[in-house]
């Protein structure tokens, strides 16, 4: 279902423009040949400190307590419903975090502004499922979406992913191997292993606190 646009959303979009970074992701044709328009980080963020992307970073929780904790660390969250992402923006806004920015699009765009072998590790936590199998090249773990995040990240780059979802952590794990990353750290059950500095992101608490277990994969070229 489509989520309604909230009110004031332009208004309160506006008041955190700071941390948007310029795209044009309203298109649909992820596609279409188009003039890449690259970040230079120094540019950004005033400093040469390595990059961290997390995909679909929801309400900011994460991202935000990722980058308090790394403050030598610049890192670019993306999130393409407005409606959340604002949500986001305020929060580092209000901390007054200075080394994360946030891209409201889609992951499919990605390619036109985050330079090639500049992002040493990504972030995917409680991504979509999509559990219907048409829509599995929807999966942010989709070798069509790895392909992506490989030509993205640095020679020794990682990706780091959390889901609640069995069926999809067994999906990914399948096209890790079919895109030839190889895996390591993999947890059935993060909450109960001896895995330190996690994180818990919103979805995460709710999915805990339900009693189901945590499934966490580290991947890497």
């Amino acid at each position: 279902m489509r989520m309604r646009k909230k009110k004031n959303l332009e208004t309160r979009l506006e008041e955190v423009k700071e941390y948007i970074l310029s795209t044009d992701c309203e298109e649909k044709d992820f596609e279409k040949e188009v003039e890449k328009t690259l970040f230079n980080y120094e540019e950004l963020f005033g400093n040469s400190n390595p990059v961290r992307l997390e995909i679909g970073c929801g309400k900011g929780q994460f991202v935000c307590e990722m980058a308090k904790r790394n403050p030598d660390v610049n890192f670019i969250a993306v999130e393409k419903v407005k409606n959340v992402i604002v949500a986001a923006c305020e929060k580092a806004k209000e901390e007054g975090l200075t080394n994360v920015k946030f891209i409201a699009g889609c992951a499919e765009y990605l390619p036109r502004f985050i330079p090639e072998n500049s992002v040493e590790l990504i972030y995917l936590n409680f991504s979509c499922p999509f559990p219907k199998a048409k829509y599995a090249r929807h999966r942010l773990t989709h070798r069509f979406f790895l392909e992506i995040y490989r030509k993205l990240l640095t020679e020794t780059g990682e990706i780091h992913q959390k889901t609640d979802n069995m069926h999809f952590f067994e999906f990914s794990l399948e096209e890790y191997s079919a895109a030839k990353y190889t895996i390591k750290n993999l947890s059935l059950d993060l909450h109960n292993s001896d895995f330190e500095g996690n994180i818990v992101t919103e979805y995460e608490k709710r999915f805990s606190d339900l009693g189901q277990p945590i499934y966490r994969v580290e991947a890497f070229k």
